[in-house]
């Protein structure tokens, strides 16, 4: 392990000839980044068919979302760590294995329950995945410019799969049932398995050291303790088992952190945090994606539920994120390059701000104008940060520790989605929570109105014409009034995040 990380980008070995196929190999690696994101937002246009089927209550919900998510961030860090010791090329194809076996078991889910295990377990497959990506890229690409624009496919691909889950999604639900957003990940890890293990190169730390069993469950149980006390506490109010929850999840934290200071070989060297552009760029990686992830998570069920589009015509109308995000992370390295990596990861973030503020203006009503043009923005701003502090995390250390640095990466914004889906969905939550129910809705009706816009939708199907209707109004004015109001608050988050990123990037360049 390194002893100190400077502000400088670490010098590099011997120049090497390029890998021949690092082209392919590209391709491959972000076959597999797409198929991890897309699974990530598959399932927001499917929660309403969810909803019905399985009748999951309002906090199963909310753990169906993000459960993946939160168990990647909790892993990431880990399977990373592995990847370094034991071959990112393998743990990959490992990995994408798993996946496709595990898709089997969320796709047929009899119950809630069953449902949020088979999307813990796709977290466990897909933390083995997301590191090993973005370290072979390090490992492929020894040229700075040629490893910049990799990162922008890696990045726009990334983001083209969290907008292109909906649309897939949105497909599938019209022809087929909801377990139907899983299947499609069995032939695409299949190709991505008889591929990688054709065109990927293997690489690894050459002295890693051993696994640290104890780093692994400290990082999980740290995770696990905080995001639970977030979302409990958010969705609940203030308990005891909820504090608890978190200091526990706190002090595992602390003593992970105190465990890689001391070890031999630790998980991951704290020291790289050394680096103020690896570290500025983790928590602005882990701010934007709070202050957005929750809000795009309820835009799904709002298209649906509240303007009442097919669930293909709300998937494609989350297209104008995708083209956002491609064009920008194509052109993200060259745009830091001319201006300056602050200027370029600031300002992304500080646009995403400024398009989830005009959300304030949403109504049930709105035209698609106001929603496309969000969409757009945040897919442009989410481009070019993203891409950006992506290549400076990875540059920032050397070659050898590549899986460790991708990880904190990728935790950064596994964590922040996890959080962001939990904390702004409490606001959505708890505003919808104060629907005026109209006159005349049985008290039976009212109280599963309460419990979630998909509940009032089914009540109000119901009851007769004039009152169904009224429920139907007030409901979708409710859910709303909860995502303006999760706006606000991505909004405030996002524009702190650009003066932060201002601010700690100043000075950083990426390699000529």
């Amino acid at each position: 392990m390194t002893s100190q990380v400077s502000e400088s980008t670490p010098t590099e070995a011997a120049p090497r000839r390029p890998h021949p196929a690092r082209w392919w190999a590209l391709a491959v690696l972000t076959l597999a980044l797409l198929l991890v994101a897309v699974d990530a937002t598959v399932l927001g246009l499917a929660m309403p068919f969810l909803s019905e089927q399985l009748r999951p209550s309002s906090t199963e919900l909310l753990w169906i979302g993000d459960v993946y998510s939160f168990v990647i961030a909790g892993l990431l860090v880990s399977m990373g760590s592995l990847g370094d010791r034991i071959g990112r090329k393998r743990l990959l194809l490992s990995g994408a294995a798993a996946f496709g076996a595990l898709s089997v078991l969320a796709a047929y889910s009899a119950t809630p329950g069953m449902l949020i295990a088979a999307r813990a377990l796709l977290g466990v497959a897909g933390a083995t995945l997301m590191p090993s990506t973005l370290a072979l890229i390090r490992n492929l690409f020894s040229d700075p410019r040629e490893r910049s624009f990799a990162i922008g496919v890696w990045g726009s691909a990334s983001m083209a799969g969290a907008a292109a889950g909906p649309v897939v999604g949105g497909f599938l639900l019209e022809h087929f049932w909801w377990g139907s957003v899983f299947l499609i990940n069995i032939p695409v890890m299949a190709v991505l398995i008889v591929f990688g293990a054709k065109l990927l190169p293997e690489s690894r730390n050459p002295a890693p050291g051993p696994w640290d069993l104890p780093s692994v469950l400290l990082s999980l149980v740290g995770m696990a303790g905080i995001v639970y006390a977030v979302k409990e506490t958010a969705a609940y109010g203030v308990g005891a088992g909820h504090l608890a929850a978190g200091a526990v999840g706190l002090l595992c934290v602390a003593a992970f952190v105190r465990r890689q200071l001391t070890i031999p070989a630790p998980l991951l060297d704290m020291r790289l945090f050394r680096n103020r552009g690896l570290s500025a760029s983790v928590l602005a990686d882990l701010l934007t994606v709070l202050g957005m992830s929750g809000l795009v998570f309820f835009l799904s069920q709002f298209l649906q539920l509240v303007q009442e589009r097919s669930p293909l015509q709300a998937g494609l109308a989350e297209l104008p994120a995708t083209v956002g995000a491609v064009v920008t992370g194509l052109l993200a390295g060259k745009a830091a390059r001319r201006y300056s990596v602050r200027a370029v990861v600031a300002g992304g973030l500080a646009a995403i701000g400024v398009a989830l503020a005009a959300l304030l203006a949403l109504t049930p009503d709105s035209g698609y104008p106001l929603v496309g043009a969000v969409l757009l923005v945040v897919g442009i701003g989410a481009g070019f940060s993203f891409t950006v502090t992506a290549d400076v995390i990875l540059s920032s250390v050397p070659k050898e520790n590549a899986g460790a640095a991708s990880a904190v990466s990728e935790t950064a914004y596994e964590l922040g989605a996890a959080l962001g889906i939990a904390f702004l969905g409490s606001i959505v939550t708890s505003r919808y929570a104060g629907i005026a129910i109209p006159d005349g809705v049985p008290a039976g009706a009212a109280e599963q109105a309460r419990q979630s816009l998909p509940g009032a939708m089914e009540a109000a199907n119901l009851l007769p014409q004039q009152t169904g209707d009224a429920l139907r109004v007030a409901a979708q004015s409710a859910f709303t009034d909860g995502v303006r109001g999760a706006a606000a608050v991505g909004a405030i988050v996002l524009l702190l995040a650009a003066v932060w990123a201002w601010r700690m990037l100043r000075g950083q360049t990426l390699r000529s």
